[in-house]
């Protein structure tokens, strides 16, 4: 074991001794052009924290992440909170999911009290406004100079070609795939504030056009704009907050790569890495989770993350996912509120991964109610599957 790392034994020590105690989005969520992403940031902060039964002054602890110099400090500057504590940790779509586990380990520590975990991103509006958009890659990134000259650069490109090296050494199909579009499309017609909530079939997935082969349009995750926050705080002070708070019982966050040409399985993912560790420190098996939240970017990323988590054998996937399974009444609820396929994604989804489980988790969630869900598994996913994070959450 390295040295200064936790073994396991210490790792299941702070097992549920934190809670989720807030969760909410946006005031608005879907296209929101008259909104800047600071507003989606501070409507969401306020949601939650409203959630929690908690006041904005007693917030101590602020984690976010995103493009641009220190977002924490800009968020905490608008939200007028002077922190003891920032975390601007930013890994991609895993960051929120990570920045659980830091702020456990910060409240754990005695450093904060209250954590508030942010994002707001205009994803879709982002791209008509005139100045605003996504920053020119600098040239000296190894992506730059050995990547995109030769066309492999956007998330669709990276992503085909780890899912076509899946196809090819699993046998994986089109229609295995397309299964995951059609089942977490509905899920999405129960959310009602889902973006996408026509009824779609496999046919209609292979038949929509061509992103980048192998992915079709409906294997892709939308384009949006929304914000959403948790809150997180003590076990011990969760029991004094609005509603029935949601315990942190395994954590775990893995990197492995940047690029994807240094990946160095294009068939797994970090997730083989954190999952385990949170499964060991809540103490649970995969078998035990009555429901799943996993990064969808694309069908592949949460056929693969299922795989990486130990749901299914390496390779069976396609298989698993088959025949309904992962749909409303299928024995495998997974991405409940429709997913970045159908509900919504501004560019970072790990945040809503969150709130969802949350709301599952206290039986909020109406029609898409997963009955008797006490545990659920959450893994965000960043970068060209280079970062992850997983989370095992317990019902009190």
């Amino acid at each position: 074991m390295p040295s200064g790392s936790l073994s396991n034994s210490d790792r299941r020590r702070l097992s549920g001794k934190v809670a989720i105690v807030g969760a909410d989005e946006s005031d608005e969520i879907g296209i929101v052009a008259h909104k800047s992403t600071l507003e989606l940031h501070a409507e969401a902060a306020r949601n939650a924290l409203a959630d929690a039964g908690i006041p904005m002054s007693e917030v101590d602890g602020i984690f976010t992440a995103g493009p641009g110099w220190s977002p924490s400090l800009q968020i905490a500057e608008y939200l007028g909170i002077r922190p003891r504590y920032t975390d601007s940790t930013t890994v991609g779509g895993s960051s929120f999911v990570i920045h659980v586990e830091h702020a456990a380990a910060a409240i754990e520590a005695g450093l904060i009290d209250v954590a508030l975990i942010t994002h707001g991103q205009s994803g879709h509006s982002d791209r008509r406004r005139p100045g605003a958009g996504r920053p020119p890659l600098d040239p000296w990134f190894p992506a730059a100079q050995f990547e995109m000259p030769y066309h492999v650069g956007g998330p669709a490109t990276v992503y085909a070609l780890a899912c076509m090296r899946h196809m090819h050494q699993f046998g994986t199909t089109h229609e295995q795939l397309a299964e995951i579009a059609v089942a977490t499309r509905k899920w999405a017609m129960l959310n009602p504030k889902a973006m996408m909530r026509d009824p779609i079939t496999i046919d209609d997935v292979l038949s929509s056009r061509w992103i980048t082969y192998p992915f079709h349009l409906l294997d892709c995750c939308l384009v949006t704009d929304a914000g959403g926050a948790v809150v997180v705080t003590s076990a011990r002070r969760a029991k004094g907050c609005r509603k029935q708070p949601v315990l942190v019982l395994g954590s775990g966050e893995a990197t492995t790569h940047q690029t994807i040409a240094s990946m160095p399985d294009l068939t797994d993912t970090p997730a083989s890495i954190s999952g385990p560790l949170a499964f060991q420190m809540a103490g649970v098996r995969p078998q035990e989770i009555d429901v799943t939240e996993v990064y969808d970017s694309f069908t592949y990323t949460a056929l693969v993350t299922l795989e990486a988590l130990g749901f299914c054998k390496k390779g069976e996937g396609g298989p698993f996912v088959s025949g309904g399974r992962t749909a409303p009444g299928g024995d495998f609820p997974l991405n409940t509120n429709g997913g970045g396929l159908s509900y919504t994604h501004p560019g970072m989804y790990g945040i809503f991964l969150l709130i969802e489980a949350v709301r599952q988790l206290r039986g909020e969630c109406g029609d898409r109610q997963v009955s008797g869900a006490r545990l659920a598994c959450v893994n965000g996913t960043g970068g060209t599957l280079s970062s992850t994070g997983t989370l095992i959450l317990g019902a009190e």
